[in-house]
């Protein structure tokens, strides 16, 4: 993977992370980089899932997106559950 590809998973990562968490209610307390990482591997995942399990084309279509923003509000909710009692 060249570095522009690298680049462009982080932010699209950031992105998903980002919109993953809004959609959970409440406040999450989570730092930004494990935002950015749930968000980068709930990118991963769900585009593996669309085109491999569902066979949503090689493109990235919506319900490819619909798909990693449902991912990473689930790995936002499981990060923030597992580490809820950490420094409180």
């Amino acid at each position: 993977m060249a570095i522009g590809g690298i680049v462009t998973a982080i932010v699209f990562g950031a992105l998903i992370g980002v919109l993953g968490r809004l959609v959970m209610p409440g406040r999450r307390r989570m730092s930004i980089w494990l935002t950015v990482l749930v968000g980068v591997i709930a990118a991963i995942i769900g585009t593996w899932l669309g085109h491999a399990v569902f066979g949503w084309g090689r493109t990235f279509p919506f319900p490819v997106v619909l798909l990693q923003i449902l991912l990473a509000a689930v790995g936002v909710f499981a990060v923030t559950a597992l580490w809820s009692h950490r420094g409180v």
